[in-house]
């Protein structure tokens, strides 16, 4: 068909129409939308966006934030490209983060004041406070800020000598790893005993009793007792076996532990032994609010208050709701209505009074193996532990569950799988392309 110059004319006419009104279009949505700060982030775990336990932590957060990164440029590794990428979920999330980057060759004056080791290194600032960050972790990041936004270390002290686990130790039934998560969130650790030591230390936010396996001698269980009369803050951890001459700490608290152990027959479906309780409900309360994970409780007894008790009691954990308290042993065990406890059992409560124009807080957990090296890795316990010392020490506003570690940050492909990606992409995708567009073109051309 032969085309005249009137149509020439206006088809030219039609197709400049249409790329003027496809430019009008794009410049008025760039320009409605260049305010509008919209991400979706597409990946599995949503690796590129920070968890809701993060967001809470920076929304505490009413000053702003300084981030320098003492960073070379080196086009071959891109760490200044990698911190931008870090640090900008964080932006999104608070947005008076400014981030500032200094390259410690020309300026290794400053690099050296800052405490500097490594390329890439962070100093965080907030409220003329700062810590320094070498991995680019939205835990560490996290932990890091935590320990900024606490005006003062809270110094929590381990009873010791008498075989209970420590916050420092390494044995399966010490509670190291969660040391090293209070410590990472500026909590200090230290331990009393109570053969040198006369009394708590006056500057303790919390006294820990992990399970001691030898009996405390009277005049032990007596400072224990009076460092409670001074309004003190305790974390108890008790074993099902023996209160291990605790006797007077459980009357002075009100507490009513009776021997047995709990007995959860829904544990079975987490391939774990019945004795190992499950969380059934959690009571309203700063501690337990923010859980959102299950918890484990092995070989628990009952944590229950006498009504005559001066405390304010709170039931903060009931477990084994299809169980029991078995009272008669373990072997063959089986509910007895006649000496047995049927189910939901508390086995974690909190106790609170008023002493000395301040509020006392004290937690019973009926387990010192829920929260020990060997068992803390279960479900959400490890979440549990960390709630629950921040509460005794009073650090309600930085009560914070652990962000999850992501789980697709690294693509690993076998040689072969990389092989077909490259040539399907390099060679075959580009060959089609150029071999269906000279088909097209032969074919117009024939018509």
């Amino acid at each position: 068909m032969k085309i005249s110059p009137r149509l020439r004319l206006h088809i030219l006419f039609q197709n400049s129409l249409f790329v003027v009104l496809l430019i009008g279009i794009v410049a008025a949505v760039i320009f409605l939308t260049k305010d509008i700060d919209t991400t979706w982030d597409l990946t599995q775990s949503k690796r590129n966006t920070l968890s809701q336990a993060s967001i809470d932590v920076l929304e505490q957060i009413s000053e702003p934030i300084s981030v320098t990164a003492f960073a070379a440029p080196d086009a071959e590794e891109d760490v200044r490209g990698a911190i931008q990428n870090f640090i900008a979920p964080f932006q999104r999330a608070k947005r008076d983060l400014s981030l500032t980057f200094i390259d410690p060759r020309e300026d290794p004056v400053a690099a050296k004041d800052a405490g500097v080791r490594v390329n890439g290194e962070l100093v965080i600032t907030l409220s003329e406070r700062t810590d320094n960050l070498r991995t680019l972790s939205e835990q560490e990041m996290v932990n890091l800020l935590l320990r900024l936004m606490r005006s003062s270390e809270s110094l929590i002290s381990t009873m010791d000598g008498h075989g209970e686990g420590k916050l420092e130790g390494v044995a399966n039934f010490d509670l190291g790893d969660l040391g090293t998560q209070l410590r990472d969130k500026g909590f200090r650790i230290s331990t009393v005993n109570f053969a040198v030591a006369q009394d708590v230390p006056h500057n303790t936010s919390v006294l820990v009793i992990a399970g001691p396996r030898v009996d405390l001698l009277p005049g032990e269980a007596n400072r224990v007792k009076r460092y409670l009369e001074q309004g003190g803050n305790l974390l108890w951890l008790v074993d099902f076996d023996s209160l291990r001459g605790l006797d007077v700490v459980a009357e002075y608290l009100g507490l009513d532990l009776i021997d047995g152990v709990v007995i959860d027959p829904s544990a079975s479906a987490q391939r774990l032994p019945a004795s190992f309780s499950l969380a059934s409900a959690y009571a309203e309360h700063p501690i337990t609010d923010r859980l959102d994970s299950n918890t484990v409780f092995p070989y628990a007894r009952r944590i229950e208050s006498h009504e005559e008790s001066e405390f304010y009691f709170t039931p903060l954990v009931q477990a084994a709701a299809g169980g029991w308290l078995e009272t008669t042993g373990l072997r063959n065990a089986s509910f007895d209505e006649d000496n047995d406890i049927a189910g939901p059992i508390t086995v974690a409560a909190a106790l609170e009074r008023d002493v000395r124009d301040k509020r006392q807080r004290i937690v019973v957990i009926g387990t010192a193996k829920g929260l020990s090296n060997q068992y803390i890795g279960l479900l959400g316990n490890i979440d549990l532990g960390i709630t629950t010392m921040s509460w005794l020490a009073g650090d309600d506003s930085l009560i914070t569950i652990e962000p999850k570690t992501r789980i697709d940050l690294a693509l690993e492909l076998s040689r072969t799988k990389m092989a077909v990606i490259g040539f399907g992409f390099l060679i075959f995708l580009p060959l089609g392309l150029l071999i269906s567009s000279g088909i097209i073109w032969w074919r117009r051309r024939r018509a």
